[in-house]
Formats: structure tokens, C-alpha cells, sequence
């Protein structure tokens, strides 16, 4: 982000205060509870066979066990769990259907165009006529209130600047190919109906949330942009990053500005049920500030290291299954960041539950053993038994009309 880009925004949030949120601080050891709960009652009526597509994934079997879910799609938005479970995107406003997968005009977009939906000053859920592959010419700075729903079509975006979060609020990205980012900029860009101004250089993030809160990121396939491929900074706040499966990336999630940026200790996000799969190197994410609870997902790859963090983050890692590279080198989970050991023996980073595959292991510090993280630790899910299975449907997914996806 450059310097001018965050003076535009800056003066744009001045302009626009009614799409800043202000997200009050969740007790972060009862949001962990309250994952754990969920996920062990899907769990549990998957065991009695409650829901027979259940698959002990909460999020996925609040929805995908309906064969209309098409006809009722912005149930979705109820799904959510985690920092990020009360971002209810476009669920309160009307279906808009992207008919147009060409013409991107950033100043004057077309209806029929998916940057003419996600300007609109009213809430919208976003979904598309067919298959299509959307190359932007310029980043697509959406709007508060707005889903783009990507289930029933196989959608792209791709080739060309990607998505921007930027001081919106309740934002849901669900069911969309994320890939081959580019930097965007030195253009004009339109980011409301009555807005446009001065874009100078983007990052080329594939999701790049700046100030903003209560977003959602599920179910996505993402890979191989110019910079991260989801990256929150700037006092973001109330995220979750679920479902996805993201693969052939070096700096995969970058989560806080800057060492020195404190706002970020707000900073809240939950990452559940990711795959983190083939040709990943590192950040995975990386944090600086705030809380992270890093719950059931599966690495299978990395190069460097899975988890790594500076500036005193804290990271509850539960559950997750850690398979390590053959690289003797690069066992290790996680990495502490731009700190003498004497430092981030401080920092609170616990792993409880975590399976450890070929030779992998996490670097535990600070107040691993106290009893802050007792009550959660007790639900626990088990990832030997859990997490293949919940993260099977990781990505964007298959769904036709008319039958489960």
C-alpha cells in the first residue's frame, strides 16, 4: 500500500463516515469456546447421523445439507462462525445477477457487471448467470453490505487487479477462484455511486482488507497473486477466513500492517477449516498484532514455516494437522519474526490438539500453560479424526441447482 493510497483513503473515510464500523472488541477466549462448541455439536450429529451429508464442519452443515439452497441462498450469511460470524454481507437486500463477465470500466461500470453491484450504496447479494472469467482493469473497491456469491457457476477472478476491503464493513466473498493477481493503479477508480478519485499502485493482493470489518472469506480457491492472497492491515477487525484452499504462493496472508502500527492490536481473526496445500512457502499466516485462533485446518505444504508472527501477537492454534516438508530445515510450524528469543518467549502462542506429521513441531511460548485458554482447550476438536474430513470440500465448490453441493 502505498503512501498516496492510504492519504486517499484516509480522506475518502472522511468523506464517507458511514462506511466505517466501529467493531467492538470480542472476548476472544469465548469466541474460541463457542467455535469449539460448534464444531463438536456437528460433530455429534454426525456421529448419529442427524444430517446425512453431515461432515462435522459447522459452517458447511449449517447449508450445504439443503438440496435448495439456491432458492434460499442468503441463509448463508446466518453460517459464519468466529470473530468474523457477524458479517452478513447483502443478506437483508436484493439478488443481483452479474449477466456481464467483460466490459470493466473502473469510472463507469455497466449494470450487468459485477464493479456496477459492488459500488451500490444498498445492500446486494451477488451471484452470476453462468461461468465466467472477470479480468479487472482496475481493483474492485466494493461497498459495505455486499455478497458475492459464486455457487451454481464457476467463477473467476483473475489475470488483472483483484478484490479491495477497504474501511467497508459486513463484506462476505464466497464460492469464487482467486488467482494471478496484478497491481492495479495510477487510475481512476469508482468506489461508490456519487465517488471516484485517484488510485496510485495496489499491492496486487488477491483479498486485501484495509480498516475494514466484519468480513468473511469462504469456501475459495486462491493462488499465485503479485503480493499476498489475503492480506488484512490497517485496523481491520472481526474476520474469518474459512474453507478456502490456497496453494502455489509464497507470502500467502499478511495480517497487520506494520510492527509499529499498534492499532492493530484490535486486530481478531479466525482461520477454520483452510486447506493449505501444494507449492505455499510461507505466512500462513503471518500476524503482528491482536488475537488469531488458527482452528482445524490442514498444511500439507510449506517451504520456510506455517505460522508466523512479530510484534507480541497472540495465536491459538487448535487442531489443526501440521504435515512438515522432508527439508530437515523447515520442521518447525512456526517462526517468531524480527525478535531476540528473550523477546518472544513473552509472546502467547499455544498449540493444543495439533496432529504433528513428519517430524513437524511447534514452538509454544508465554502463557501456553496458564489457564487462559482452559475452558476452550477443553472442547477442543480432535484433528486425527476430524480434519480430513472437515476440510474435504475446501475451495470453491461444485454446486448444481437442485442438489446439495
Amino acid at each position: 500500500m502505498t503512501t498516496t493510497s492510504v492519504l486517499f483513503l484516509f480522506l475518502f473515510s472522511l468523506l464517507s463516515p458511514s462506511l466505517i464500523s466501529s467493531s467492538p472488541l470480542q472476548d476472544p477466549e469465548l469466541v474460541a469456546q463457542e467455535v469449539n462448541r460448534q464444531i463438536n455439536t456437528s460433530v455429534a450429529k454426525r456421529n448419529l447421523a442427524y444430517l446425512s451429508c453431515g461432515t462435522g464442519n459447522p459452517i458447511d452443515d449449517c447449508w450445504r445439507c439443503d438440496p435448495n439452497w439456491e432458492k434460499n441462498r442468503q441463509r448463508l450469511a446466518d453460517c459464519a462462525i468466529g470473530f468474523g460470524k457477524n458479517a452478513i454481507g447483502g443478506r437483508d437486500g436484493k439478488i443481483y445477477v452479474v449477466t456481464d463477465s467483460g466490459n470493466d470500466d473502473p469510472v463507469n461500470p455497466k449494470p450487468g457487471t459485477l464493479r456496477y453491484a459492488v459500488i451500490r450504496d444498498e445492500p446486494l447479494w451477488i451471484i452470476f448467470a453462468r461461468d465466467m472469467v472477470i479480468q479487472l482493469k482496475e481493483e474492485l473497491i466494493m461497498n459495505s453490505f455486499k455478497t458475492i456469491d459464486g455457487r451454481g457457476a464457476s467463477v473467476h477472478i483473475a489475470n488483472g487487479p483483484c478484490i479491495t476491503i477497504q474501511y467497508v464493513t459486513n463484506v462476505i466473498i464466497h464460492g469464487i477462484h482467486i488467482h494471478d493477481c496484478k497491481q492495479g493503479g495510477n487510475a481512476m477508480v469508482r468506489d461508490s455511486p456519487r465517488h471516484f478519485g485517484w488510485r496510485t499502485l495496489s499491492d496486487g493482493d488477491g483479498v486485501s482488507i484495509f480498516g475494514g470489518s466484519h468480513v468473511w472469506v469462504d469456501h475459495c480457491s486462491l493462488s499465485n497473486c503479485r503480493d499476498g492472497l489475503i492480506d488484512a492491515i490497517h485496523g481491520s477487525n472481526a474476520i474469518t477466513i474459512s474453507n478456502n484452499y490456497m496453494t502455489h504462493h509464497d507470502k500467502v496472508m499478511l495480517l497487520g500492517h506494520s510492527d509499529t502500527y499498534t492499532q492493530d492490536k484490535n486486530m481478531q481473526v479466525t482461520i477454520a477449516f483452510n486447506h493449505f496445500g501444494e507449492g505455499l512457502v510461507q505466512r500462513m499466516p503471518r500476524c503482528r498484532h491482536g488475537y488469531f485462533h488458527v482452528v482445524n485446518n490442514d498444511y500439507t505444504h510449506w517451504e520456510m514455516y506455517a505460522i508466523g508472527g512479530s510484534a507480541n501477537p497472540t495465536i491459538n492454534s487448535q487442531g489443526n494437522r501440521f504435515v512438515a516438508p522432508n527439508d530437515r530445515f523447515s520442521k518447525e510450524v512456526t517462526k517468531h519474526e524480527d525478535a531476540p528469543a528473550s523477546e518472544w518467549k513473552g509472546w502467547n502462542w499455544r498449540s493444543e490438539g495439533d496432529l504433528m506429521v513428519n517430524g513437524a513441531f511447534f514452538t509454544q511460548s508465554g502463557a501456553a500453560a496458564s489457564s487462559s485458554y482452559a475452558r476452550a482447550s477443553s472442547l477442543s476438536a480432535r484433528p486425527s479424526t476430524l480434519v480430513g474430513t472437515i476440510t474435504t470440500g475446501a475451495g470453491a465448490l461444485v454446486c448444481r441447482k437442485g442438489s446439495r453441493c
